[in-house]
């Protein structure tokens, strides 16, 4: 669980996103970094007891954690900061290719994600070839009870509006194949991020999140 102060600051940061009110507020900010860490650290120790490639990879907290700062060279929005807190967890950790789990919170936009967002194009490769390979072991992962019991199915905001080049508009597995990004999402409300059940929900959220992780995985291109 988070701390009701934490929110507060988030939420407060999102009506003041400047340097002056951040400046003035740092105190808040760490004091609400540090509790986020807390959650970060106890969701790290939960997945390194079932992913045996996280725990091989030692991460630490904080190499899971964004910088709170927004990159603002190329986009039209100058504010500052961002008004949530997120966090990745991969075998690689945050610069690797792999696949892995991300939380975020955020007053109103809170929630558990995981997979693989826009590949680069070996590795988008790969997958759709071990998609279009294994398409009944991909189908069993999202049809499972477990992980349909937080997702209902692939986001498709960068699908393809064709088929990528070199598969046939019959495949049975098209619509799959024709994804750029292969991640789901859960939603969680406001209303549990100060109670123990954010603990419980994004750990047995990232458990079903786990088979999805490892076949897109396997599918990555193999190093020399």
């Amino acid at each position: 669980m988070l701390k009701p102060e934490t929110i507060r600051f988030l939420s407060s940061l999102r009506s003041n996103n400047n340097k002056q009110w951040f400046d003035q507020n740092r105190p808040a900010y760490e004091a609400a970094r540090a509790d986020f860490l807390s959650l970060v650290e106890r969701t790290l120790v939960g997945l390194e007891q079932t992913d045996r490639e996280i725990a091989a990879s030692q991460l630490q907290p904080k190499s899971c954690v964004f910088r709170i700062n927004r990159d603002v060279r190329f986009s039209t929005d100058k504010s500052p900061y961002k008004t949530n807190f997120g966090a990745w967890f991969n075998a690689g950790g945050k610069n690797s290719r792999s696949a892995g789990y991300y939380l975020n919170v955020e007053p109103g936009n809170a929630f558990v994600a995981g997979g693989m967002y826009m590949p680069d194009t070996d590795v988008l490769a790969a997958i759709r070839q071990e998609i279009d390979y294994n398409l009944p072991a991909f189908e069993s992962i999202l049809t499972q009870p477990a992980f349909r019991s937080y997702f209902s199915g692939l986001n498709r905001e960068t699908a393809l509006q064709r088929p990528p080049k070199g598969y046939d508009v019959n495949n049975p597995g098209i619509e799959y194949l024709k994804l750029k990004s292969f991640t789901v999402s859960h939603s969680i409300p406001d209303s549990m991020l100060t109670t123990p059940g954010l603990s419980t929900t994004v750990q047995a959220a990232f458990a079903s999140l786990q088979p999805l992780v490892k076949y897109l995985n396997r599918s990555l291109p193999q190093s020399d």
